[in-house]
């Protein structure tokens, strides 16, 4: 069976990447677009044009109707994204989400809709399995090396801060570690923001600059020893295997995911 997917966000730079991923994989079809602008154009090689390439647009009734796409792929922004996803839902379309920056009621919400519905609702802060695999492996050694600071790194043109990786970085971590604070418990920030952000004593610290793309580091530190779990992603196309992973296995079963590491063995 061929999977048939529908892409918003597909003339951006994450959204190119999964046009080619589903593009290289036997099982799955890329059927249409999903844009701001554009409706009644195509889009081929990247390039908006008026004759040939995937169709775009501008409703996702529409698009739905037209193509009966078993799946939304969604890389735009947190606002958009949380419309799109619960049309999609609403339209009997299964909807797999590569945005961070949703807020734990846009998070409850789509899950709620999700079962409603009975769809699936997969939601990955980082399609990256190296990424996601650091994620679990910081989590397993917080439950020793209980005093932790996150460090991500990315481009320059991305707008959230921190990320969605640091954040979900945090929460699994929170989950295995006893909240307490760090450092000296007279400790002065001379300049505000200097110490990053606060999650329950952790600290998370934003970088971006041009050059980066996505890179994290959780430092661990313990008496007389520091353990470095450092991922580092240098080209778009090392989220193309989680993003086949996460549209396989939304289409396979009704379930709501938050995070690639629960399906991850």
């Amino acid at each position: 069976m061929t999977i048939k997917v529908a892409i918003a966000g597909a003339r951006g730079r994450m959204g190119g990447t999964a046009v080619l991923a589903a593009y290289e994989a036997a099982d799955m079809e890329v059927v249409a677009a999903l844009d701001y602008k554009h409706g009644g154009q195509f889009l081929h090689n990247e390039t908006v044009n008026d004759t040939e390439g995937i169709p775009i647009y501008t409703s996702l009734t529409a698009l739905q109707a037209a193509h009966q796409a078993d799946i939304l792929l969604d890389v735009t922004d947190p606002d958009a994204v949380f419309t799109n996803a619960s049309e999609a839902l609403s339209l009997g379309m299964h909807v797999v989400i590569g945005t961070s920056g949703l807020t734990m009621e846009m998070l409850t919400d789509l899950e709620n809709l999700a079962n409603e519905q009975q769809k699936s609702c997969i939601i990955a802060p980082n399609f990256s399995i190296g990424a996601v695999l650091m994620m679990k492996f910081a989590q397993q050694a917080a439950r020793y090396l209980g005093d932790i600071e996150i460090l991500e790194m990315h481009h320059d043109r991305k707008l959230d801060a921190p990320s969605g990786t640091a954040v979900k970085t945090a929460e699994m971590i929170r989950e295995v570690r006893a909240a307490h604070i760090q450092g000296h418990p007279e400790e002065q920030e001379k300049l505000k923001g200097a110490r990053g952000a606060d999650v329950e004593g952790m600290k998370i610290h934003s970088i971006r600059l041009p050059g980066l793309l996505a890179h994290q580091e959780v430092l661990l530190g313990g008496e007389g020893e520091l353990l470095t779990l450092r991922h580092d992603s240098f080209d778009r196309k090392s989220f193309m295997q989680g993003i086949l992973l996460a549209i396989r296995e939304a289409v396979s079963s009704q379930q709501f995911v938050y995070g690639l590491e629960k399906i991850i063995d």
